[in-house]
C-alpha cells in the first residue's frame, strides 16, 4: 500500500455519539416508532440500511414517524419497550437466542417484524454461486461450512419475519421467495454528512475548471478482497490502456492483491487502504473515471447502484457493467456508460477522451450530480421509508 495521506475531513462515525440512552429516548417522542436492529455498527450495511434510514426519517418533519437503532448486544434493553413500537426491522441479523427472544416478544405484542437485506445472502440455494462470485474456495469443507452456516442463520430470521425491505426490484424478487408477506423497496441513498462533503468536493472541482495537470486518473474502489473476479473483467483492457497512454494513472482503494496483467504497470498505480465513508468521497473526487465491473449472474444482478451515485455526487464519471440496477441508474449517455465485457477497451478510451475535454466533462458531471441529489439525497426518502415500515 502507498502511504495514506492525512484525512482531508477529520472524521468520526456520527453514530458513535448516539448513546443507548439517547436512542431509547426516541421511543418517547411520537406515537409511531420503528426500531432498526443490526448486529454491530459498521461503515457498510449498517450505514446505508440503518443509520441512513433513521436519519432519512428525521429529515422530513411532515412524517409522524420516529426511528431509532440498536445493536444485537443491546436487545435486552429494547425488550421492555417492544409494546411501544409500531414496527421492528432486522437488518442482516443472524439467528441467535437474543434474536429469538426479540421475535417472540414482537409477536406477543402484535408488532410487525421486517427483514432488511441489501445482498442475496439469505437463501442457502445460492451459497455456491455466492462463493464462486466472491472468489471463495468452493473445494474447502471449512469454507462451505462457514458460508452455509452464515447464510442459513440469516435465512432463518428472514423466514420468521412478517415482510421484507430491500434495495431494488431484482433483489426484492429473490426475497419474496423466502420472506413471508410483502416486500417493499427503499433504495440506498446518501446521508447528510456524505451529501455535505460531496458538495464541497464538487465545488472545488468546478473552481479548478475540471483540470488535472495532464494526468487522467481511473479509480477502482473495491472495498473488500472479494472483488477479484470482478476486477479481472477489466484488468486486461486497463493494462493495454496504460501501455499505450503514458498520461494515465490508476487508483485502487481497498483490498486487491492480484493485479494480473497490470503488474507490469505497478509504478503507475496508487494504492489506498479502506477509507471511512467521508474520506472515500475525497478519493473518488480525485479521479476522472470510476469503474464498476461486475460479473453477470444472479448474485451481482442484485447489487445496489451505490458505486454510481457516490461517484456522481462528486462529479466523477462512471463506467459500469450492465446489471439491471446500473441500467436503471445510468439511463442516458449523459449519465455514464454501461460496458459489456468485450467493450472495456473502447469504453475506457472514450471516457479518457471525455475527461480531457474539461468543458464537456464538467457539463455532464454537473448534470449527473444534480440528478443524484434529486434521486439519492438524504432527505428524499422519508415517505418511502414510512410506507415500507408501516403496512
Amino acid at each position: 500500500m502507498d502511504p495514506t495521506p492525512p484525512a482531508r475531513f477529520p472524521h468520526r462515525d456520527p453514530w458513535e455519539s448516539e448513546s443507548l440512552d439517547l436512542r431509547l429516548s426516541r421511543l418517547a417522542v411520537s406515537h409511531a416508532r420503528v426500531a432498526w436492529i443490526y448486529e454491530r455498527p459498521d461503515t457498510s450495511t449498517f450505514r446505508y440500511r440503518v443509520y441512513n434510514m433513521v436519519q432519512g426519517l428525521a429529515g422530513d418533519e411532515r412524517i409522524p414517524l420516529t426511528g431509532t437503532w440498536f445493536s444485537r448486544d443491546e436487545i435486552p434493553f429494547l425488550l421492555p419497550r417492544i409494546p411501544e413500537l409500531s414496527a421492528l426491522v432486522l437488518v442482516r441479523v443472524r439467528y441467535s437466542t437474543p434474536v429469538a427472544a426479540l421475535l417472540s416478544a414482537a409477536r406477543a405484542h402484535g408488532v410487525p417484524v421486517l427483514f432488511d437485506c441489501d445482498d442475496l445472502v439469505f437463501d442457502t440455494r445460492h451459497v455456491h454461486l455466492l462463493m464462486q462470485t466472491l472468489a471463495q474456495d468452493t473445494r474447502s469443507d471449512l469454507a462451505m461450512d462457514t458460508w452455509f452456516a452464515h447464510i442459513s442463520r440469516l435465512e432463518a430470521v428472514a423466514r420468521l419475519c412478517d415482510g421484507g425491505i430491500t434495495t431494488n426490484d431484482h433483489l426484492a424478487g429473490q426475497m419474496r421467495k423466502v420472506v413471508p408477506g410483502p416486500v417493499q423497496i427503499v433504495p440506498n441513498f446518501l446521508n447528510k454528512l456524505q451529501h455535505d462533503v460531496s458538495d464541497i468536493l464538487l465545488e472545488e472541482r468546478v473552481t479548478k475548471g475540471w483540470k488535472r495537470n495532464h494526468t487522467t486518473r481511473i479509480g477502482y474502489f473495491s472495498g473488500t478482497p472479494s472483488h477479484a473476479n470482478d476486477f479481472a473483467i477489466v484488468a486486461p483492457a486497463l493494462a493495454r490502456l496504460l501501455k499505450n497512454d503514458t498520461g494515465i494513472r490508476l487508483r485502487i482503494v481497498g483490498f486487491l492483491d492480484a493485479l494480473g496483467p497490470l503488474e507490469a504497470h505497478r509504478d503507475r498505480i496508487e494504492f489506498f487502504p479502506l477509507q471511512d465513508f467521508v474520506n472515500l468521497q475525497t478519493l473518488i473526487a480525485g479521479v476522472d473515471i470510476n469503474i464498476a465491473p461486475l460479473q453477470s449472474n444472479l448474485f451481482t444482478n442484485c447489487k445496489s447502484e451505490l458505486k454510481y451515485f457516490e461517484a456522481a455526487a462528486v462529479g466523477t464519471w462512471t463506467l459500469a457493467s450492465p446489471t439491471p440496477v446500473f441500467e436503471k441508474a445510468i439511463d442516458s449517455p449523459r449519465s455514464g456508460r454501461l460496458v459489456k465485457a468485450h467493450e472495456w477497451d473502447e469504453a475506457l478510451t472514450e471516457a479518457v477522451d471525455l475527461a480531457r475535454r474539461p468543458s464537456d466533462y464538467g457539463e455532464a458531471a454537473m448534470a449527473n450530480a444534480e440528478t443524484v441529489r434529486q434521486k439519492y439525497g438524504w432527505d428524499r426518502f422519508a415517505a418511502k421509508i414510512q410506507t415500507a415500515v408501516l403496512r
